[in-house]
C-alpha cells in the first residue's frame, strides 16, 4: 500500500476515534444546551398558548412593560455595581493581608461565605436587614449609633387625657403641649398625661408624688395619669401611678423660654420664680417618635441592600484569585519602584494594579456573567411588597414563565434577551483567553 494512502487511512481512523470520544459530550451539549436555546428562540415568536405566531410581539412587550423595564434597569445596576465592588474589595483585601501574619486566617474568614448557598445567604440577610432593631443587625447598629448622638424620647405616644389642664401647642412649638392657664409660684402644677405603656417608661421611674408647695418657686408633677386595673382619680396623683422621669418642662412668657427643668424619677419638678405667670410647655422633643432605623428592604434601598449581600459572598472569591495573581508578581519590580522613590500608593497604582490587570479582568468578567443570572438572593431577600422594585431579568423570567399568570412566549423572549446580553461578555472572555494562550 502506498505511503500516502496509509497516512490517509491513519488520519481517517484518528478522526473516527476522536469523533467517538466527542460524541457523548456533543449529544449532551445538544440535548442540554443547543436544543433548549433553539426551542426558546422558536417559542418566543408565539403567544401564551403557543398556537398563534406573533412574530416580534413578545419582544415589543419587553420594551413596553414597566415591570420588565424595571428588571432591565436593576440588572444594569447589578452589572455596574456588584462586580466592581466585589473586585475592588477583593483587591484591597489581597494587598492588605499580604504582609500580615494573620493574613491567612483573615482570608479564610472572608472566603467562608462562598461555602454558603445563595438560599442560606438570602435567609441570613433577610434577618440582617429586618426593620425591627431588636431582630435586624443592620438596624440595631444604625439605631445604636443614632441614639448615641440624638437620644429618642421615652414618651412618643403620651397625650393629655380627659379634662386635662394641657392643650396641644400651636405654631413653632407644634407637637408639644402647654398649660391652659399661666402658673403661679407657691401653687403646685399638675401635668397629667396618658398613653405610655408601663413597660415603656424609662429606667429608674418611681411612683408619682404630688409636689409640695414652695412660696418662691413653681413646683409640679408630670406623671402617667392611669391606674392599672381601673379606679383612680382623673387629673389627680394616685398611689400606684408612675412619674415621667426625664420629662422636659419649659416656662414660656411672651413666646420666650424663661426657665426650664427636668422631671425627677417621681415626676416632680421645680422652676424658679421666673416662671411665675408663665405658661408651662412640654416641648415636642418629649414626644418624638423613637428612631426606628433605615428601611433597608424598602422600595428605595432594596436593590443596594441585596447587592451588599452578594458582595459579602463574592468578595472572598475575588480576593483568593487576586491573591494568587499577586503571589506571582515579581518582587524585584516592586522593590525597584521603591528604590526609585515611589511611595506605597504609587507602587500599588502604577506597578501592582497593571501587573494584576489580567487577573482583575478574569474576576470582573466572571462576576459580570454571574450577576446577569442572579435570582436566588433577590427572590429570598426582597419582601413580596417590594419585589417589583428589586426585580431583575432572571427573576422576571421565572415569574413570567412559571407564575400564576404564566406566559411561556414572553418568558422565552426574556430568556433570549438574557442570553443576548450574556453572549458579548462570553465572547470577550474567549478572545482574551485566546490572546493569552497565543503568547
Amino acid at each position: 500500500m502506498p505511503a500516502s494512502a496509509s497516512r490517509s487511512s491513519e488520519a481517517r481512523r484518528r478522526r473516527i476515534v476522536a469523533a467517538a470520544f466527542l460524541l457523548p459530550a456533543l449529544v449532551l451539549l445538544g440535548a442540554l444546551v443547543v436544543h433548549p436555546i433553539g426551542y426558546s428562540v422558536y417559542r418566543s415568536f408565539f403567544d401564551r398558548s403557543g398556537d398563534t405566531f406573533v412574530g416580534g410581539g413578545n419582544y415589543q412587550e419587553i420594551l413596553h412593560d414597566d415591570t420588565i423595564r424595571t428588571a432591565l434597569k436593576n440588572t444594569a445596576l447589578w452589572v455596574v455595581l456588584a462586580p466592581t465592588t466585589a473586585t475592588a474589595l477583593g483587591l484591597i483585601f489581597a494587598v492588605l493581608t499580604e504582609r500580615v501574619r494573620w493574613g491567612t486566617a483573615f482570608k479564610l474568614l472572608v472566603f467562608m461565605p462562598m461555602a454558603i448557598s445563595m438560599l442560606a445567604a438570602g435567609i441570613i440577610f433577610r434577618l440582617v436587614y429586618d426593620h425591627d432593631p431588636d431582630r435586624g443587625v443592620a438596624n440595631a447598629v444604625w439605631v445604636g449609633v443614632h441614639d448615641t448622638f440624638a437620644e429618642s424620647s421615652a414618651f412618643p405616644k403620651a397625650r393629655p387625657g380627659r379634662d386635662s389642664p394641657l392643650v396641644p401647642a400651636a405654631g413653632a412649638a407644634a407637637g408639644g403641649f402647654t398649660t391652659r392657664d399661666p402658673v403661679r409660684a407657691g401653687v403646685p402644677v399638675l401635668l397629667p398625661l396618658v398613653g405610655v405603656a408601663p413597660e415603656d417608661l424609662p429606667e429608674g421611674t418611681r411612683t408619682a408624688r404630688a409636689a409640695p408647695a414652695d412660696p418662691g418657686k413653681v413646683t409640679g408633677t408630670a406623671w402617667q395619669d392611669f391606674t392599672r386595673g381601673g379606679g383612680g382619680r382623673t387629673n389627680g396623683v394616685d398611689p400606684t401611678e408612675s412619674g415621667f422621669a426625664g420629662m422636659r418642662i419649659e416656662a414660656v412668657k411672651d413666646g420666650r423660654v424663661v426657665d426650664s427643668a427636668t422631671a425627677r424619677a417621681d415626676g416632680t419638678f421645680t422652676l424658679s420664680a421666673k416662671a411665675d405667670g408663665a405658661l408651662l410647655r412640654l416641648p415636642a422633643s418629649n414626644f418624638r417618635e423613637a428612631y426606628a432605623g433605615v428601611e433597608w428592604l424598602g422600595p428605595t434601598l432594596v436593590t443596594p441592600a441585596v447587592i451588599g449581600a452578594y458582595v459579602w459572598m463574592w468578595a472572598g472569591f475575588a480576593m483568593v484569585l487576586i491573591g494568587a495573581g499577586l503571589a506571582a508578581v515579581p518582587r524585584e519590580l516592586l522593590e525597584a519602584a521603591r528604590v526609585d522613590g515611589a511611595n506605597e500608593w504609587q507602587v500599588f497604582r502604577r506597578v501592582t494594579v497593571p501587573l494584576l490587570a489580567p487577573v482583575l479582568a478574569v474576576v470582573l468578567v466572571t462576576l459580570v456573567i454571574n450577576v446577569m443570572k442572579i435570582f436566588d438572593l433577590v427572590f429570598v431577600i426582597a419582601p413580596g411588597s417590594v419585589q417589583d422594585d428589586a426585580n431583575v431579568l432572571a427573576l422576571q423570567l421565572y415569574r413570567t414563565s412559571f407564575g400564576t399568570d404564566a406566559d411561556p412566549g414572553l418568558g422565552s423572549a426574556i430568556a433570549v434577551l438574557l442570553l443576548a446580553l450574556v453572549v458579548p461578555v462570553m465572547l470577550y472572555n474567549i478572545r482574551r483567553l485566546r490572546k493569552e494562550g497565543s503568547r
